[in-house]
């Protein structure tokens, strides 16, 4: 089994997380170095995965490389 095989990257809900996948913010949260405070319930699209299962890479709000933990993530069916 490869790396990849055993990590499995999941939201706050257990679902699996994979590239590409949409998600929605489940609470406020301030981005660190801005002003800016992401809302719960943004929708964020098109998430890339991390070598750390806990950490999705994603852009919001023309933000780039911003990196969540996936604690705070639900996906979107």
């Amino acid at each position: 089994m490869s790396d990849e095989d055993e990590t499995i990257t999941r939201d706050c809900n257990g679902n699996q997380l994979h590239d590409g996948d949409t998600v929605h913010i489940i609470k406020d949260l301030k981005v660190k170095g801005t002003n800016t405070t992401l809302k719960q319930g943004t929708k964020v699209k098109g998430i890339r995965l991390t070598d750390n299962p806990e950490e999705v890479e994603c852009r919001v709000e023309n933000i780039k490389g911003l990196v969540l933990k996936t604690a705070f993530l639900k996906r979107v069916n």
